[in-house]
This record gives structure tokens, sequence and C-alpha cells, in this order.
């Protein structure tokens, strides 16, 4: 069988299942709550917070964090919640270590700064918990990525980047529109984190939101640790958002994987000209050296012949877009113009409204959860990941985005590092999975339950 004939074979057993009727892939086996930790109770874990305290069926016994103002701000939700106070952990940097020997934890979910990350999904597994929920992203050279995937296989855990885009609306419907062959055979995918987030890297947690110009010891939330990373790396330092979805396209680590990658970086003034215009010119952090380019664009090219292009935009003036092109032989979906053009059935070199079609294709796990997720962040997709994470968990379930998705989606900022050092050379991207990808099958988003 040669790759095409293994790719379309993959993609018919694909459909098989997505028209198996309610509840025959995944019945659930337990009814009982697990016992879950959470590391990091900033911002966003408090999104995660908030979901999982809704959950009957988790039982919240600890959580850490060094920022009081924080856990504070947690109590506060937990008090609101009507459920038990779970233990705190706090006070030193390695407290969350003490809160991982606790007895039965069946998963972890962590949301602290991304440097944090590998040496904590690691621990976790050491210390026997099976299911780890991790925010992007998996480390941060190359060789932490290695050393995560090679724990999780050793003690057969499951490591699932909480990547939410996944789950979004319209990306779930589109995705059914690519199994369903309504754009043919895929060629080319785009995406990216295209987002305005200098309020974000520039916050002092005194003026209103968006009006400071500080960051690391002074900053608030993510401006005391993510802006630094602005300051010294060069490359796509986000690029789960738009290569997850586009990952489930074309069964990435299931029947495809990424060959090669290369990318470029624009100049760097967006942050500069951010701290002159609000702190004025002799600001100190006027003098700053931002490396990171403005706009870093990135190419992969995949084994079944796709290419994909990435971009990471977040330090300039522009709308909120993810820049999503799913397109293939007979058509393809844009979310930037919100439209859909299909041959034979649009008008000739005119765009449909997308709308129609995605309502037409809604997904199964919005259909049944939509109500549910009404009130969660970013639109209901934080439900879904959740979602996604507790049942896996409560069924010892395989994780519908494991630790093969985690590492290829989040290396691909080390990647990208290295090819802008080297003169925006193409370089290798390595196989995770150790040639397991020519076997998998997809199984993510297949059942209508998570």
């Amino acid at each position: 069988m040669n790759r095409r004939q293994f790719v379309r074979n993959a993609g018919l057993t694909t459909a098989a299942f997505a028209a198996i009727p309610d509840q025959t892939i995944f019945a659930s086996q337990a009814d009982e709550k697990i016992k879950v930790v959470m590391i990091g109770v900033g911002m966003r874990g408090q999104n995660h917070l908030d979901l999982l305290l809704k959950r009957n069926d988790v039982d919240l016994i600890a959580i850490c964090d060094v920022d009081d103002k924080m856990l504070q701000m947690s109590k506060a939700i937990i008090a609101k919640s009507g459920k038990p106070m779970p233990k705190i952990f706090t006070g030193d940097e390695n407290a969350w270590k003490k809160m991982l020997e606790l007895k039965g934890i069946k998963a972890v979910i962590i949301a602290t700064p991304w440097e944090l990350h590998k040496p904590m999904i690691i621990s976790a597994i050491d210390a026997g918990i099976k299911y780890i929920g991790t925010e992007v992203a998996l480390g941060i050279n190359l060789q932490d990525h290695w050393d995560v995937v090679h724990a999780a296989e050793k003690s057969d855990a499951h490591v699932m980047m909480l990547e939410n885009v996944c789950y979004r609306r319209d990306v779930l419907a589109a995705l059914s529109m690519v199994r369903a062959g309504i754009f043919g055979e895929m060629i080319h995918l785009q995406g990216g984190y295209q987002h305005d987030l200098r309020e974000v890297k520039f916050n002092d947690g005194i003026n209103p939101y968006g009006n400071g110009v500080e960051f690391g010891e002074k900053g608030f939330s993510e401006a005391k640790w993510r802006t630094n990373h602005s300051v010294h790396r060069n490359g796509d330092l986000y690029p789960t958002h738009g290569v997850g979805p586009i990952a489930q396209c074309i069964n990435i680590n299931r029947g495809n994987r990424f060959l090669k990658l290369n990318s470029f970086a624009t100049k760097s003034r967006g942050l500069h000209n951010y701290i002159v215009e609000k702190g004025g010119a002799t600001h100190p952090n006027a003098k700053v050296n931002f490396r990171l380019g403005d706009i870093v664009t990135t190419t992969l090219d995949c084994a079944n012949g796709e290419t994909i292009i990435l971009q990471h935009d977040t330090n300039l003036p522009r709308p909120y877009s993810l820049g999503f092109r799913f397109q293939g032989t007979k058509g393809l979906w844009m979310d930037v113009n919100k439209s859909i053009y299909v041959e034979g059935v649009s008008k000739p070199h005119a765009w449909d409204s997308a709308k129609e079609w995605l309502d037409k294709y809604d997904h199964p796990l919005w259909k049944k959860y939509g109500n549910d997720a009404q009130g969660a962040g970013h639109g209901g997709m934080d439900f879904f990941v959740i979602h996604a994470f507790i049942e896996a968990a409560k069924r010892n379930e395989p994780t519908p985005l494991d630790v093969y998705d985690a590492a290829a989606w989040s290396a691909i900022t080390p990647l990208s590092e290295q090819s802008i050092e080297m003169g925006n050379e193409t370089i290798d991207f390595p196989d995770f999975t150790g040639g397991k990808w020519m076997s998998r099958k997809p199984i993510f988003a297949l059942n209508d339950d998570y």
C-alpha cells in the first residue's frame, strides 16, 4: 500500500467512526468523582478552576500558586461555587512538589509560566499521576519536548495539551466538512496567532487594564513572565492555536507528519512603539531591545504532500483572527472573511457565506453540549477541552489530544527559532512518534461524547 492509499483508507475509517450512533464508541465506564489538583491559578488557571467546580465528577482536592492575590481570587471563586475548599499549597516556588505527594491524584492541570511546564509534567508523571493537562507550551527547547515524550511513554501517562481552539465551533464544523470530503483532498492550510496582545504584555495591575507599560517584576499576571520571552527569543512563540486544528484536518501523527520547517521574522517595532506611546520616550522600558519580530511566518511541509503556513502576529495593532484557511482540490474555508467556496455548488469565482455551511456541518459535540458550554471562556471552547480531558481520565481512556500532538505542535517554537537563527534555513522536523504515525488512527472528535 502506498502512502496515498494509506491516507485514503484512513479517511474512510474516520468517516465510518463518525457515522456510528450515539454513545457507542466511548461508553461511560464510571461516574465516580476523580481527584484533581491544579498547579497555577492565575487568570488562565481560574478559567479552568471555574469549569472544574461546575462538574459533579471532579473532586478538586488541592490548588497551588505562589501569588497570594491569585490565590485569594481563586478562593472567592471556590467559595461562590459552594464546593469544599481544597488544600492550598503556597509559600515557595517548590510548593507544587509537596502537593504532588498527595494520595489518590488522578489528574493534574498545569497553568503556569511556560518554562515551568516540562519539570512539572515530568514530576507529575514520576509521582504516578496518569493524566496531565497542560497549557501551552510543552517545553522551551527541543530537548524538553523529547524528555516529556520519553517520560510519558515510560510510565504510560497521558499528557494532553489544553489547546482549546481545536474545539472552536466553526473549526469543528470545518473539520466535519473536511472529513466529509466537501473540500476534496486537502492541499494547503493556514493559521496562526494573530491577536494584538500588547495590553497583555504590558500591565502593572494598577493602571486600568491596557494602559500600563510594565513587565517582569513590576508586571501583573502574564506580564510578569510572558513579555520576557519577547525580549530574549525570536520565533513563533505560540503556534498551537493555528496548528492544532490544522493537524486534525490532515491527520498529523496519525497517518501523516510534519517533515520540514522554515521560518522568517520581520523587524521588531511594535512593542517599543507601544511603550513610547503609552509611557513616553524616557520610560526605562523604551530602552529594551525586543528580539521577537513583529510577524513571524513559518512554513511546514508534510509527508502526504500538504503545505502549512503559520503566522505569529501579536505586537502590532490589529483585530483578532487566527487566519484559518483549509483548502483542498474542491474548495476552501477561510475564517477571515467568514466564507466558503465549493466548486460545483458555489457560484463560480464567488464566495458563499460560511454560516449556512457551518450550521449544516455543526459538530455533534456542539449540538450535544452547546448549552453546557454557554458562559465558558473563549466562546465556550474552554468547556470542551476540559470536558474531554476529564472524561478521558474518568474512563481510563487515551486523551483525544496526546503527548505526540503536544510535542509536535509545541516544538514548532524552538524549531522556528533555530531556523531564523540559521538564516531562515529549512530544517528537518523530528518524528516524536518514532514511526508510529504510519499506523496510528485518528481519534479526535470522532464521537459525540468527548
